[in-house]
């Protein structure tokens, strides 16, 4: 192997970098290693919540009462948005009928009380889950052009150094421009990871905050009517006891 040719490389290219290329790198990094962190945590923090909503979408529906299901919440913190949600939406009813308007926050029939608190339930769970992603957004608009900076920044001062020397010859052109168009790839490899994963991210939130809201409006139905939505027949309403002797 040619030992000019073994000595440019990645190496070689930290060694010549400056001040500013440093910084970019350790910028680079930075991101990356947010981008990855906000990826998995947001990943594996669906994967959990999806399993405990469908375990307890599965106990509502086959709840005998309504008491079964405030009990639940109450006993065991809501740990998802569905069980959030019903733990907020049964409280609020309670509340209000209890109650009745002892504030203005609390002003209106109980139905635009439980309405406002829900939808505030439901905003309060689309800030959490889009939480993070401004973040991978930004990483991923920016980084290959963070990255082109530092490749027009390292042939900058390649071609200065060239012409300090004057040695233009192809093999003392193509090492210093190389190792610069480095910096390019970085920027990719650091934006691609991030927007696949904002992407992904962001078509699962879409997906349970549907759910969310279809769920909200047979949940809001339920506390109206006292009849809760067949979860298999959509059209269909079963009556459900409100007691607490209800067996």
């Amino acid at each position: 192997m040619d030992p000019a040719s073994s000595s440019i490389g990645f190496g070689h290219f930290l060694a010549q970098a400056d001040g500013v290329a440093k910084f970019i790198l350790v910028l680079m990094a930075l991101a990356s290693a947010t981008s990855w962190y906000l990826i998995v945590t947001k990943l594996v923090s669906y994967s959990r919540a999806k399993r405990r909503s469908e375990k307890f979408l599965d106990f509502f529906w086959n709840a005998p009462s309504l008491d079964v299901v405030a009990a639940k919440v109450e006993e065991q913190h809501p740990d998802e948005p569905f069980s959030h949600l019903v733990h907020h939406a049964i409280a609020a009813s309670r509340h209000h009928e209890r109650h009745g308007i002892n504030r203005l926050n609390e002003a209106g029939s109980a139905s635009d009380f439980v309405t406002r608190t829900m939808r505030k339930t439901i905003d309060e769970e689309t800030a959490s889950l889009e939480s993070g992603l401004t973040v991978l957004a930004s990483v991923g608009a920016t980084a290959p052009f963070v990255g082109l900076l530092g490749t027009v920044w390292g042939i900058y001062h390649a071609l200065v150094a060239i012409g300090v020397s004057g040695a233009g010859t192809l093999d003392k052109v193509a090492g210093p421009v190389g190792e610069a168009l480095i910096m390019t790839a970085i920027g990719l490899a650091v934006a691609i990871p991030a927007v696949l994963g904002y992407n992904l991210i962001v078509r699962a939130n879409r997906l349970t905050l549907a759910q969310l809201d279809a769920f909200a409006h047979d949940l809001f139905a339920f506390l109206g009517t006292g009849c809760k939505i067949d979860a298999a027949s959509s059209g269909n309403v079963t009556p459900l006891k409100t007691g607490s002797g209800a067996r």
